[in-house]
């Protein structure tokens, strides 16, 4: 089993992804999860900025995960606003599984406020869709968030596809002609690198539309998104140092004037 850290389980893992463990040899760390008093680092999406978690819950610390099995009510309190995130989860202690299943305010609520920063390489609609993703996702709807994250994908690769068709040298038919991941290969000069040599996230995003029950999108969500995230991370770099070079371009241009002008 693949055990959670404390930030993966709070503010990423979607509702309703059952998580298995094994009771003997990992109840204590379930435990910990639950009811740990380790801060946890997050973003708080009011202040847009990250702060401090910590459970409120230390009476519990006197029990034992059995003591526990059904629902378990955690509540999250945020150090710089006073500010409480519950999360409600099912442990079925029997069965060894333990899920998510009510969260306020949603995992969608923290993830979309931070993905503003990408209105600068994605259009409107692309936005949207990243959103609907994350919220679909967080609500525990696995195949529809990968429809959006898909599309998003595939707009990524279609706005480099239109600057390399008006390049010498570019065959317009073996491109058409080529399967995704071919594709890639072929525009791997114009894309982002992360995305050049992780070709195969194409591949996850259309095996799980088609392939891939609900929950199995839900426990890959969380990291195709952040590969798309990584994508655009590199987009968002290469925009804000061209703006960087344009302004410095412009101030140049300005003091230039000023001492041409001085030495008359």
């Amino acid at each position: 089993m693949n055990l959670l850290d404390l930030y993966t389980y709070y503010f990423e893992l979607p509702l309703y992804s059952k998580i298995k463990f094994d009771v003997d040899e990992d109840s204590d760390k379930i435990f910990d999860i639950m009811w740990s008093d380790v801060g946890i680092d997050a973003y708080n999406p009011n202040i847009k900025e990250n702060t401090t978690y910590f459970i409120v819950q230390p009476q519990a610390k006197h029990y034992t995960l059995r003591n526990h099995n059904g629902l378990i009510l955690t509540k999250l309190y945020c150090t710089r606003t006073k500010e409480i995130l519950n999360i409600v989860s099912w442990l079925d202690y029997e069965n060894g599984t333990i899920q998510k299943i009510g969260q306020y305010p949603s995992i969608a609520h923290f993830h979309i406020s931070k993905i503003k920063d990408y209105q600068k390489v994605l259009d409107t609609e692309k936005i949207k869709e990243l959103s609907r993703a994350i919220g679909l996702a967080a609500n525990g709807v696995g195949i529809g968030s990968f429809v959006y994250l898909r599309r998003v994908f595939e707009y990524l690769l279609e706005k480099e596809y239109k600057k390399a068709k008006l390049t010498d040298g570019w065959n317009e038919e073996l491109y058409i002609k080529s399967k995704v991941v071919e594709r890639i290969e072929l525009l791997k000069d114009y894309l982002p690198s992360f995305l050049s040599e992780n070709k195969s996230l194409y591949g996850i995003l259309s095996v799980g539309i088609h392939s891939l029950k609900e929950d199995e999108c839900l426990q890959y969500f969380e990291t195709v998104k952040i590969g798309i995230e990584l994508i655009l991370d590199e987009e968002l770099e290469k925009y804000r140092k061209a703006q960087k070079l344009l302004d410095a371009k412009k101030k140049i241009g300005i003091v230039t004037q000023q001492i041409k002008e001085q030495n008359k």
